[in-house]
């Protein structure tokens, strides 16, 4: 549990944003099939990325963690050893899908499973388009455990139906490995972690709007590289700022990918101030420093297009609407009922009870702001995102808040609480952990 007085004076501060663990993850899988060592520098050392390193190793994969980077032995392609247990996910989604489409390839069976919680995410959706390229994959009606029979697939023409970049990477990875060419049409645009990966490594990819094209290779080749910031984990530090008017915060190292930085454009329709100083050109990932300035916020109408590009951020969206003066609306997010929690139901929860007015659709929320908050008793309900968010609008209430659960940042922000403290230092003596 972690408790968090609210503060009114506007602080300044300046941070680092936290390593992005979706190109952790991605580079990952790649540098394990590669032919050779590669280095990652600055990882993400969150719980979900650990999890993609501890089933690497349960494959076979030399990883070793030196002076805060990532030594990575690659195996080659197609050269995974059968594990010789379960591989265990954790929490971890990205994880699960991503590893899914590799491991459908191997030349041997494998079962990847999870928490509590990721046995209740839906799996299927990988698993369809993968059967379609010839796989083997099969699902425990629906969700994990996930069964695979690994065989020789072909390619093909796959339709995914959900906005996902988790399945369209798996499918992606799946189609280094496949005989012919893979085609993967997507529903809309989602974040593109993995074909920029693909094409900085000089994979076969092409990509004309929906529409992407992999052919096989015979070999990845080993690469070295530096995460960039997580602009998802900096948006939370951005958000700490936006409710505390006059507040400012300065995050360097953020990752500028467009497909990541809509929910910036979002905040700054909610009325706080933002600047970019973009970093020297980087050859993987766009970054740069992200400077905030919290101001009195108004309410915004999500457009449901905007969605797929946004649905991390939308329990912090939340947060924001509980301050911001009028009614802020989400529709068309579903999505967010089947992450680590039913998001839409635990912010909803929370959000009351620090006094907000917060009407439940089954496809996202209505929310009434601009009323005091007041602090109280929430619960995370084991989301790293929603405990973040809570963490944002305990900020802007009066009082004391306790966060139940707020322990599962680390699944995506490993000190984030710390972080928080520092950045707001001197006007919440009382914030710390509870024991």
């Amino acid at each position: 549990m972690r408790v968090i007085t609210g503060i009114k004076q506007p602080f300044v501060g300046e941070v680092f944003a936290p390593p992005d663990k979706s190109v952790t993850h991605r580079a990952l899988l790649l540098a394990a099939e590669a032919d050779g060592t590669s280095l990652i520098r600055s990882p993400s050392r969150s719980a979900d990325c650990q999890a993609t390193i501890e089933c690497l190793r349960a494959l076979g994969v030399g990883i070793q963690l030196r002076h805060g980077h990532l030594r990575i032995d690659g195996l080659g392609l197609g050269a995974l050893r059968a594990p010789a247990r379960s591989l265990y996910a954790a929490n971890s989604g990205t994880t699960m899908r991503l590893l899914a489409g590799i491991l459908a390839r191997q030349p041997f069976d494998s079962i990847l499973d999870g928490d509590a919680s990721l046995r209740r995410r839906p799996m299927e959706r990988v698993a369809e388009p993968l059967n379609a390229l010839g796989a083997c994959v099969s699902t425990t009606r629906g969700f994990p455990p996930v069964h695979i029979a690994g065989r020789s697939l072909r390619g093909g023409r796959v339709v995914l139906q959900t906005p996902s970049a988790q399945v369209k990477s798996a499918v992606l990875l799946a189609g280094l490995g496949a005989a012919g060419v893979t085609r993967c049409r997507v529903p809309v645009l989602s974040r593109d972690h993995t074909e920029r990966l693909f094409f900085r490594l000089g994979l076969p990819l092409k990509s004309n709007n929906l529409e992407l094209h992999v052919r096989p290779v015979d070999r990845i080749p080993a690469f070295e590289m530096r995460i960039p910031g997580d602009p998802s984990g900096a948006a939370f530090l951005a958000g700490a700022a936006a409710v505390i008017p006059g507040a400012t915060v300065r995050i360097h190292r953020v990752g500028l990918n467009p497909t990541r930085t809509l929910f910036f454009r979002y905040l700054e329709r909610m009325g706080a101030e933002i600047a970019w100083s973009p970093d020297a050109p980087d050859p993987w990932e766009p970054g740069g420093t992200l400077t905030v300035r919290g101001a009195d916020l108004r309410a915004v109408r999500v457009d449901p297009a905007d969605v797929p590009l946004l649905i991390d951020e939308l329990p912090l969206l939340a947060a924001l609407a509980a301050v911001a003066q009028g009614e802020t609306s989400v529709r068309g997010a579903a999505e967010l009922r089947v992450k680590e929690s039913d998001r839409i139901a635990a912010m909803a929860t929370g959000l009351r009870r620090l006094g907000a007015g917060v009407e439940e659709h089954p496809d996202g929320f209505s929310i009434e702001g601009g009323s005091p908050l007041h602090g109280a008793d929430v619960d995370a309900a084991g989301d790293h995102r929603v405990a973040m968010a809570f963490a944002v609008a305990a900020l802007a209430a009066v009082g004391i808040t306790r966060i139940r659960g707020a322990e599962s940042a680390a699944v995506s922000y490993p000190g984030f609480f710390d972080v928080l403290d520092r950045l707001t230092a001197g006007f919440s003596p009382h914030r710390g952990e509870i024991t």
